[in-house]
């Protein structure tokens, strides 16, 4: 029995012994660290340049306007898709978050950093120069900065960039409608929302009542 034990715990460690080995050909393999020296290369370098002619997965942009906003060399005054109140939504959400600390929500260049001493205050959107700027003009600027202001290529995809154009564009009819652009009907200014409850301590969301239809309630919309 002794005898058959130590042959045991022999065989135990061989085994051990094999699969460490193994484990540690997996860990380390013969592969080049990134921007590694490279003998296998006339140049030396580990990293290579794409094969001429081919185009990554999810890079092909075939739709020069979608992706640059300019026809030819010209910013073009065009949406590449319908303008829905969800892409409205989308840009103005955008917005709020990358260009309102600037531009101020209602774009008019007042925003928190200009208050505090920014060398340079942003245009306001409602400018007359702004105001008839094609809507690729601002993707452009969205896309590749313009002046002191950086490009938002890397935080903002494309799609989102046309969302917050649109949006923008809404900022401007807000601030210049007329009364021949409301829509029959509608109240000028526009009724306030009401809420359930109190309106919110700002760490609480406010609960806005929905809209009831004429002669109805909001507890007979409720019941529904």
């Amino acid at each position: 029995m002794p005898r058959l034990r130590q042959i045991s715990v022999v065989g135990l460690l061989a085994a051990i012994a094999v699969l460490a080995a193994c484990r540690l050909d997996m860990h380390v393999q013969p592969r080049q660290n990134p921007l590694s020296r490279s003998d296998f290369f006339a140049d030396q370098r580990s990293e290579r340049p794409p094969v001429e002619g081919t185009v990554a997965r999810g890079e092909l942009r075939e739709d020069t306007y979608f992706y640059t906003g300019k026809a030819g060399n010209s910013p073009g005054d065009s949406m590449p898709f319908p303008v829905t109140k969800e892409v409205l939504q989308r840009g103005r959400e955008r917005f709020d978050i990358y260009c309102a600390p600037c531009h101020s929500r209602v774009g008019d260049g007042n925003g928190f950093i200009p208050s505090r001493g920014f060398a340079r205050k942003p245009p306001s959107y409602h400018i007359e120069r702004l105001r008839k700027a094609p809507l690729g003009y601002f993707y452009d600027v969205i896309t590749n900065g313009f002046g002191i202001m950086p490009d938002y290529a890397a935080q903002i995809p494309p799609r989102d960039r046309w969302n917050i154009v649109a949006y923008i564009r809404a900022l401007q009819f807000s601030q210049n409608a007329t009364q021949a652009d409301v829509p029959a009907g509608q109240a000028v200014p526009s009724e306030p929302p009401k809420f359930r409850g109190e309106p919110g301590s700002g760490a609480t969301l406010p609960a806005i009542e929905p809209e009831t239809a004429p002669g109805t309630s909001a507890k007979s919309e409720d019941r529904r």
